[in-house]
């Protein structure tokens, strides 16, 4: 309907506010676009981001230093607790002369570490990605900056004194420590100094592996929660430069260096990928027996103070059984890809580890969980490849490989992070022909992992305290939808000059269109002025002889219709409104529509239903396929 009836009474009058025609927009409509804030087109990144950037750069050093002056803190705690010498030489506690009194020293080192968690910072219990991921979700990336002075020395004390743990659950969480330390000292925002977490993490981990493409993708799935440019290039360039800091100072060796093996045909390949579901069946159960030992402490009529000194007691007589389950055991994980144990020794390892291990970390121990699971699944791997090398020599199973997937498959179906796993047993060992039976094997685990396990020994912490993990990356859906396309079109509008008191008794009316909850007005020249909600119209302290130009006290808010439904969104939330203008990108603008959260429900409704309407037309079709021919 238009204005032609004005002059018909004021019941006439205001029947005919309404209009559903796209209404022409005056020249001056750029000047009230600029003062309403139209949200400017979004890039991929900004000067923020290389600014970002630089600061991740120089974190990655610092968090490389760090990581060599931890692996050297751990040296000097092994040499010292082990050999009775001073030297920061990393050596392994499996060649101690001690006899039985090697008990005593995980226990002296879990009551050190009780009294730092204490007196110190809780926090610095476990294995520290947990407790990195609970600070990204709920407090903005804030770490409290004591612990990244508390937690590599508290994982220096455990592991130099035993403990069963890896170096590199604590250095990635010193680093986020470092990261999340700059960002709070530097004025940025906190999806920022969650990048500068992430960065920080990601450079800790590939200062000790020499592993960056896999410390990017670990902070990805672990950290980031996200994959976006504004956070994957400054997480990038830190992994990069703390990996060249890393080549500077102890060379490019790779980690875990393996022989030459031959290339695995196809049934290698099926025997690989069966061997990574067993090994999935392992990671699920592998969690849920560490949570289990956790509750049991729990369940214990002590401070949990005492708790790691009670763990170290478990860790010191397995220890002086099997004195290879003692400390990091980076060498036994290269003793399993290099083949050089055999199958008692391999057996032996894998179960007294994984005692040792689940135990000290069941206690609240500070130290990592890689390293532990690597030798445990690998060497559950290279024992049933051993075994099928001997029963089924036709299918060329090389137990080398085996170990190789089975040590990265465990870590893939406990902590779900698959690509990471993936890439991670790659760069480590510079194995080319391990490549594809890891995809395999790892995928397979991931599988099995989610099929039976809801969290993941990464996740099931924090989740009992009540935080929602991000589970899946997918593409933001109110992003691929423009504005133009999910605004409602038939617009009712209000004319400026009308009085306040025909609008509310058109209001009064009952009529479709007076139950719209905002209305645009149009000035005198069709451009549209603002917006007025019912509440606004309706409100007691008006006079009904107010024109509703009188109420307006914003320019309106707008939108272009190709803009996405998710900067229209933005928008609303920046601004504090429920409904936005769309408008037309030509040389003269006009106003093609409304958009309102309802509007954004909506898209969001036909996603839903779409979704189940394919899967309904798939149980059809599966039901019509089994019905059979009544012919």
């Amino acid at each position: 309907m238009t204005q032609s009836k004005t002059e018909q009474g004021a019941g006439a009058r205001v029947e005919n506010l309404a209009s559903t025609d796209a209404l022409p927009v005056a020249p001056d409509l750029g000047f009230a676009l600029n003062a309403a804030h139209m949200p400017r087109r979004s890039t991929l990144v900004d000067r923020r981001v290389v600014a970002i950037s630089l600061i991740a750069g120089l974190i990655a050093v610092a968090a490389a230093l760090i990581a060599r002056a931890l692996t050297a803190l751990i040296g000097l705690v092994t040499n010292l607790a082990f050999y009775g010498r001073w030297s920061t030489e990393f050596v392994s506690p499996a060649g101690h002369q001690l006899g039985a009194w090697v008990i005593a020293v995980p226990v002296v080192g879990g009551l050190i570490v009780g009294l730092m968690a204490r007196w110190g910072s809780r926090a610095i219990r476990g294995h520290g990605i947990p407790e990195a991921m609970e600070q990204v979700l709920l407090n903005e990336s804030r770490i409290a900056p004591r612990i990244m002075f508390l937690k590599p020395v508290s994982s220096a004390v455990a592991i130099g004194t035993g403990g069963p743990f890896g170096a590199e659950g604590p250095i990635i969480a010193t680093g986020g420590a470092l990261g999340s330390l700059i960002g709070q000292l530097l004025r940025v925002t906190a999806v920022e100094r969650k990048t500068l977490l992430a960065a920080g993490a990601a450079a800790g981990m590939a200062a000790v592996f020499g592993s960056p493409l896999s410390a990017i993708i670990l902070a990805v799935e672990l950290l980031l929660f996200e994959l976006k440019p504004r956070s994957l290039i400054p997480v990038a360039l830190a992994a990069v430069i703390a990996t060249g800091v890393r080549h500077a100072l102890v060379g490019t060796a790779p980690v875990f260096p393996m022989p030459v093996v031959a290339e695995p045909g196809g049934a290698a390949l099926a025997g690989y990928v069966l061997l990574g579901a067993l090994i999935g069946f392992v990671s699920v159960a592998t969690t849920r027996i560490v949570y289990g030992i956790e509750d049991l402490f729990e369940k214990l009529p002590l401070h949990w103070m005492w708790w790691p000194a009670l763990g170290g007691v478990v860790v010191g007589v397995i220890g002086w059984y099997a004195p290879l389950t003692l400390g990091v055991g980076y060498t036994n994980i290269e003793d399993i890809v290099a083949g050089r144990l055999g199958l008692m020794a391999l057996g032996s390892l894998c179960v007294l580890k994984f005692l040792s291990w689940s135990i000290a970390l069941g206690s609240g121990t500070s130290g990592g969980t890689l390293a532990p699971l690597f030798t445990v699944g690998g060497a559950l791997g290279a024992i049933v490849g051993l075994m099928l090398a001997n029963w089924m020599p036709q299918w060329g199973i090389d137990p080398r490989l085996a170990g190789l997937v089975g040590m990265a498959a465990i870590f893939a179906g406990a902590s779900r992070a698959l690509l990471a796993s993936i890439v991670f047993a790659f760069e480590t060992t510079r194995q080319p022909v391990g490549l594809l039976p890891l995809i395999g094997g790892c995928t397979a685990a991931y599988l099995v992992s989610a099929l039976l396990m809801r969290n993941t020994i990464m996740t099931e912490k924090i989740v009992r305290r009540g935080v929602r993990v991000p589970s899946e990356y997918a593409a933001d859906f109110l992003e691929q939808i423009p504005a133009g396309q999910a605004c409602t079109r038939d617009v009712v509008t209000l004319v400026a000059d009308h009085r306040i008191g025909a609008v509310r008794e058109w209001l009064a009316s009952g009529t479709a269109e007076a139950h719209h909850q905002g209305y645009p007005v149009i000035g005198p020249h069709g451009q549209p002025i603002g917006v007025l909600t019912r509440r606004d119209l309706l409100d007691a302290r008006h006079d009904a002889m107010q024109t509703v130009a009188s109420l307006i006290r914003r320019a309106p808010l707008v939108v272009g219709e190709q803009h996405s439904l998710r900067e229209a969104a933005d928008h609303m939330v920046a601004e504090n409104v429920g409904r936005v203008l769309v408008v037309s990108e030509e040389t003269s603008p006009r106003m093609i529509g409304i958009l309102t959260r309802g509007d954004l429900l909506a898209a969001h409704a036909r996603r839903l239903h779409e979704h189940r309407d394919a899967r309904r037309q798939l149980r059809v079709r599966t039901l019509l396929r089994g019905k059979p021919n009544a012919s």
